[in-house]
């Protein structure tokens, strides 16, 4: 039998039940509500562990199972891993909340992983999209975390979706000679394509006005108070993932961030927004076990 195959064989997987921390129950009035978590627990679990964060309508199995399949993978190299149910979502309890509500949740399932692992010393958050974005943002305000995995994080403003629509999607197809002999063929709708690309274009000249709820301002303060390792894993064809690149290419701040040395930068070619593909997810696991047993 190989050494994977017995490493996954002593892997237990553990249901938790915990509540938040109490600032949310005293904001909200949910004192009682407890979300639901499922721990991947090696035999000897070592000192890291990570903290599976989901984000968006999502639950602890991840879409196409990513989640599982990523704690099983970590979990078979000694890493152990909480992936758990924000309120309302799953199996938890309460309102649904979105991702800027999301701290006190977090700081629940930290101090019930701690609890459930004594031999944990510090935790690595997970995150895809706003669970990213939740993730880093909560991450300077426990010196237990020690870095950050973020697949396309989210930074979504109006202007910014505008810029990332026209340079990559807008101009590549005008550079398509596919498109130009479906314009000449009848095929695009002019008017309606030029009315688009008008209302694309004038929404990126919006930048400098105030975005209602815009991720990306708090997301810039947490990483740059985070001084910790910091993965980033970004999909080739994802628009979520431009708009990160695009707002990294006209913002000085941003690239400043990360550049630091702590920083490391992947993409997996071709993948979509949730890495739907087995050879895609596969990739995701391997760069993040490569790097969690690299330091």
């Amino acid at each position: 039998m190989k050494r994977e195959q017995i490493a996954a064989q002593a892997v237990r997987q553990l249901a938790l039940r915990f509540r938040g921390a109490p600032a949310l129950a005293q904001e909200d009035g949910e004192a009682g509500a407890r979300m639901v978590g499922i721990l991947s627990l090696p035999a000897a679990p070592g000192p890291r562990g990570v903290l599976i964060v989901t984000g968006g309508p999502q639950y602890r199995v991840g879409s196409h199972r990513q989640f599982v399949l990523l704690a099983a993978a970590l979990a078979a190299q000694g890493l152990p891993v909480l992936r758990f149910d924000v309120r309302g979502m799953g199996d938890s309890e309460g309102r649904p909340r979105d991702y800027r509500a999301a701290g006190p949740d977090i700081a629940g399932a930290l101090a019930q992983f701690f609890d459930a692992v004594p031999s944990l010393r510090e935790v690595v958050l997970w995150g895809l999209c706003d669970g990213a974005t939740a993730a880093a943002c909560h991450a300077p305000r426990d010196a237990r975390v020690k870095a950050l995995v973020l697949l396309n994080p989210w930074v979504r403003s109006e202007a910014g979706l505008a810029r990332a629509t026209l340079r990559h999607y807008y101009l590549p197809r005008l550079l398509q000679g596919a498109f130009w002999r479906k314009l000449a063929s009848g095929g695009v709708r002019l008017g309606a394509s030029l009315l688009s690309l008008r209302q694309v274009a004038a929404a990126t000249l919006d930048a400098a006005a105030p975005q209602r709820d815009a991720p990306a301002p708090a997301l810039l303060r947490a990483l740059t108070q985070f001084q910790g390792k910091v993965l980033l894993i970004l999909s080739g064809d994802d628009l979520g993932a431009h708009e990160w690149t695009t707002l990294l290419a006209s913002d000085a701040a941003w690239r400043a961030v990360t550049a630091r040395s702590q920083w490391t930068q992947a993409q997996v070619d071709g993948a979509n927004h949730t890495f739907s593909s087995a050879a895609w997810r596969a990739e995701v696991e391997r760069l993040c076990v490569r790097w969690l047993l690299s330091w």
